[in-house]
């Protein structure tokens, strides 16, 4: 995985996470929710991107 998806899936969680603070100091649900999700998303793509980099490693150590 490049530096850029890691940062680019890092940015994307503290922006959920600063969304979801937002949605509870203003009592507002929807931007809470919205916040977790978006964390939970960014997230997904990460261990996405890990997996893709395990399986290159394992098909690396057969081809050497």
């Amino acid at each position: 995985m490049s530096f850029t998806e890691k940062a680019r899936n890092k940015v994307e969680q503290m922006a959920g996470a600063a969304r979801e603070r937002v949605g509870d100091m203003t009592d507002n649900e929807r931007m809470r929710g919205e916040g977790a999700s978006q964390q939970s998303d960014a997230r997904a793509k990460q261990a996405g991107q890990n997996v893709k980099d395990a399986g290159r490693n394992v098909k690396d150590s057969f081809t050497k």
